[in-house]
């Protein structure tokens, strides 16, 4: 019976993996008012009764999906090997430069209308905001005793969310270049 279960339950997290990255790939193209359930596991290859199995409501898919996708980028970059400061910095801005948070802000800003979303999503963005602040203090080898570093990383970090924010108009990724390699000089200069 229990080599039966397994398979079952792999299958199980298999489909619900496919839904939730399904569900960030649809916000992250077509916004809240264009990612339904029924577009999402559609796009998933699962029933929206098997979507619905794993996530009862709208609003239990995406922000599941969205702090799946951003835990899943936090490991990636603890992950990646030893590298300096710059690249670090470079790495750091492309979590705020691509899909997921396009995603996001879509959820950010459907939760400013929708009251039943926005106390959820504002617990997901404290909750991921303090681990991307983490992980940036990890992968610059930044130490938050001395004055000024601590705010160091977070001006990193608003600075990228804004860089986010211009590529959702148009692709400035010369101009976010040579931003960020400023901003790789600065932080280590800063971190020092």
């Amino acid at each position: 019976m229990a080599a039966l279960t397994a398979p079952k339950q792999d299958r199980s997290r298999a489909t619900r993996q496919r839904l939730l990255e399904a569900a960030v790939s649809c916000l992250a193209e077509h916004g809240w008012a264009g990612s339904t359930v029924a577009v999402v596991a559609e796009r998933a290859g699962v029933s929206r009764g098997a979507a619905q199995h794993h996530f009862p409501t709208r609003e239990d898919l995406f922000t599941a999906a969205v702090e799946y996708v951003a835990e899943e980028r936090s490991q990636a970059l603890r992950a990646l090997p030893s590298r300096d400061r710059t690249e670090a910095v470079a790495a750091l801005v492309d979590l705020y430069t691509g899909p997921l948070f396009r995603a996001a802000l879509h959820l950010w800003v459907a939760a400013s209308d929708e009251v039943q979303l926005r106390d959820r999503v504002t617990e997901l963005e404290a909750r991921v905001g303090r681990e991307s602040h983490r992980v940036a203090v990890e992968v610059l080898g930044a130490d938050e005793s001395r004055p000024g570093v601590r705010e160091t990383v977070q001006g990193l970090l608003d600075m990228a969310r804004g860089l986010g924010l211009a590529t959702l108009l148009t692709d400035d990724s010369a101009r976010r270049e040579r931003v960020v390699a400023q901003w790789a000089r600065l932080v280590n200069e800063a971190l020092a």
